[in-house]
C-alpha cells in the first residue's frame, strides 16, 4: 500500500499513471476491486481529483515511480544538529522527510510547507535540536520570509495586515474576516518589491502562522497569489498560463538566547534565490 498528494487538477487513472508503474489494464482491476481510496474513500471509476487530494493504492510499494532525491529538494546547509533544505515546488513535505530518513541515521520534522509551495524547510538531527527548534517555530522566535507574486499591486508599498482566520473543515478551506468572535487572530506584514502590468511580486513576513495563512489573507485583499487555485481566479492563472501557486519560502533567520544548545546558529539567515517573473 502507498499513497499521494495530488499537485494538479486531473482524472484519477492519469494521476495513476503519471505516479505509478501500474499498467492501464493494472488500475482497471484495482478500481473494479475498490483497491483505490481517494480522500479516504473507496473508488470504483475514473473520478475527477483536485489539487491536495490524497489517493491511497493498494498495490505492491514498488508499483511507486522512483524519485531522486535531487528531483525533491536541495540541501542548503547542514551540521551536527540540523539540516536545512530547498523543496521544490510539487513536492510534498512528507515525501521530503521520507527521503531524509532514509539517507541519515537521525531526522525530526520541524514543520511543513503547503505541496506547491518551494523553499526553506529545517530539521533537527538529533531530539535536543528538535526541542529548540520546535520552540522557535511554535513561539514565533524565527523570522520566516515568502516571496509572493499577487495579482495586482497593493495601495500601500508596505504595511502590517491583521484579520480573523475561520477554518472550514468540509470546504477544506479558511475564509478571513475583520471581526469574529470565532476566528483566529492572524497578522500578515508585506513589502512591494516590485511591480508589472498585471502582477506584483511582494516579501511576506508571517507574525503568525495559521492554514493557508498568506495565500487566503492576501486574496482577502483581492491581491490573490498567481497560480492559486483554490483561493485566486481561474480565469487569470489561466491566462497567464500558470497552474503551480508563486508562492516560496526564500529566507528564514534563526533566533536563540545564550543559554540554548543552538546559540551558535543565533542570527544566522538561510536563503534561497527565487527567479520570479513579474506580468
Amino acid at each position: 500500500m502507498f499513497d499521494f498528494t495530488v499537485d494538479a487538477n486531473v482524472k484519477l487513472i492519469k494521476a495513476l499513471g503519471a505516479k505509478t508503474n501500474l499498467k492501464f489494464g493494472e488500475i482497471r482491476t484495482l478500481l473494479a476491486k475498490k483497491d483505490i481510496k481517494v480522500n479516504g474513500a473507496r473508488v470504483g471509476k475514473d473520478v475527477s481529483l483536485k489539487i491536495g487530494d490524497t489517493v491511497t493504492v493498494y498495490a505492491p510499494d514498488t508499483a511507486v515511480k522512483s524519485v531522486k532525491l535531487s528531483d525533491l529538494f536541495s540541501i542548503i546547509y547542514q551540521d551536527d544538529n540540523i539540516l536545512v533544505v530547498n523543496k521544490f515546488k510539487g513536492v510534498n513535505s512528507d515525501t521530503v522527510y521520507d527521503k531524509l530518513l532514509s539517507s541519515f541515521t537521525e531526522v525530526y520534522y520541524i514543520h511543513r510547507l503547503d505541496l506547491n509551495t518551494d523553499g526553506i524547510m529545517v530539521f533537527a538531527k538529533n531530539k535536543r535540536s528538535e526541542e529548540e527548534l520546535l520552540f522557535g517555530f511554535k513561539n514565533k522566535t524565527f523570522n520566516k520570509y515568502y516571496l509572493a507574486l499577487v495579482y495586482g499591486a497593493f495601495d500601500k508599498p508596505q504595511d502590517v495586515l491583521t484579520d480573523y482566520l475561520i477554518k472550514d473543515k468540509d470546504a477544506s478551506k479558511v475564509f478571513i474576516t475583520k471581526k469574529s468572535d470565532k476566528g483566529s487572530k492572524i497578522i500578515t506584514s508585506y513589502k512591494t518589491l516590485k511591480k508589472g502590468r498585471d502582477t506584483s511580486l511582494v516579501e511576506v513576513e508571517l507574525l503568525t502562522g495559521k492554514t493557508h495563512q498568506i495565500r487566503a489573507h492576501l486574496a482577502f485583499y483581492g491581491h490573490f497569489i498567481i497560480g492559486d487555485g483554490k483561493y485566486g481566479q481561474s480565469s487569470v492563472n489561466n491566462a497567464l498560463g500558470i497552474k503551480k501557486q508563486q508562492l516560496s519560502s526564500y529566507k528564514l533567520t534563526l533566533n536563540f538566547t545564550k543559554e540554548d544548545y543552538l546559540y551558535y546558529l543565533n542570527g544566522k539567515t538561510f536563503t534561497v534565490d527565487k527567479d520570479i517573473k513579474l506580468y
